[in-house]
């Protein structure tokens, strides 16, 4: 199996669809689709969401190296920080937030690299940081009160950037394609495709769709490769039977934390505030695995 053919086709396939709904100016029908901010939830719970599923199965690996025997210590340690987050969110929510979205667009612009080969480079960490940021920038600069309306009910109600602030950053992430790879036409192909979701659908839509149907779907491609080099229908299903527990547990958390969220909150704010500071609390734990996992295998 060729994981980079694969990928490759996949963002062109992506980006094609984009182009599509562009052309059609689905802009406008984006804002009127029942109960939109329900389906995205869904969407983000489940695919979204999978591609940490395996997370159990690395933090194993994790204490075998450090001889930890008791594999509960992995989930007491992943709970933990994730109930940390989300307290740090409760008393810093600024501070949490920017900090969310610092390391998100980090991890997205070096998780979306993974399938091509690397150029060396001393300033790779702030190239990932740079072409992952189109995620953020991008629906604060095409759709910005809406953006910063997601941040209030995320509890942040005083965010201001300057629009040639953001145009500039846009073109640094835009330019650091081409410091990444060597083949910088499918990463650009990718940074296209969200700046174009940004211009056709709202925030959420747009984040929905990057995230579950070319972030998620794209890093179980390389746990899928992983699991069965050679058998890439074997793998999916190996994947699919692996990753279900969790995703399972996950999902139903965040329908619970939805339930309970209504008691305080309207019904979309409370899907908002669990899908952003609930992706947050997973997202700190996933990435220093990914670190660990990298740290101990060089």
């Amino acid at each position: 199996m060729n994981l980079y053919k694969i990928n490759k086709e996949y963002s062109f396939t992506l980006f094609f669809f984009t182009l599509v709904f562009l052309g059609g100016k689905m802009i406008n029908l984006s804002y009127e689709i029942p109960f939109l901010t329900l389906i995205c939830f869904f969407l983000i719970s489940s695919i979204g969401i999978t591609h940490g599923a395996l997370d159990n199965s690395k933090g194993y690996k994790i204490l075998k190296k450090y001889e930890i025997k008791q594999k509960y210590f992995f989930y007491f340690a992943y709970i933990f920080i994730s109930l940390l987050v989300i307290l740090f969110w409760s008393f810093f929510p600024m501070a949490t937030l920017s900090s969310f979205l610092f390391i998100a667009a980090y991890h997205f612009g070096k998780e979306d690299s993974y399938f091509v080969k690397i150029k060396k480079n001393k300033l790779i960490s702030l190239l990932f940081l740079l072409k992952g940021s189109i995620v953020i920038l991008a629906p604060l600069l095409f759709h910005n009160q809406e953006t910063l309306e997601i941040f209030r009910i995320l509890n942040v109600k005083y965010l201001f950037i300057n629009n040639e602030v953001l145009i500039s950053l846009l073109i640094l992430s835009f330019l650091s394609n081409f410091f990444i790879t060597e083949d910088s036409g499918v990463s650009i192909i990718d940074w296209l495709t969200v700046l174009f979701l940004n211009l056709t659908f709202t925030p959420l839509i747009a984040f929905t769709i990057y995230f579950c149907f070319l972030h998620s779907v794209r890093h179980s491609f390389s746990l899928i490769y992983e699991i069965d080099k050679k058998n890439f229908k074997n793998g999916v299903k190996k994947f699919f039977i692996k990753a279900l527990p969790l995703t399972i547990v996950t999902t139903i958390l965040f329908v619970i934390s939805v339930y309970v969220l209504t008691n305080y909150y309207t019904f979309d704010d409370s899907i908002l505030k669990v899908i952003f500071i609930g992706l947050a609390s997973l997202t700190f734990p996933h990435i220093l695995l990914e670190y660990l996992i990298e740290k101990n295998e060089k």
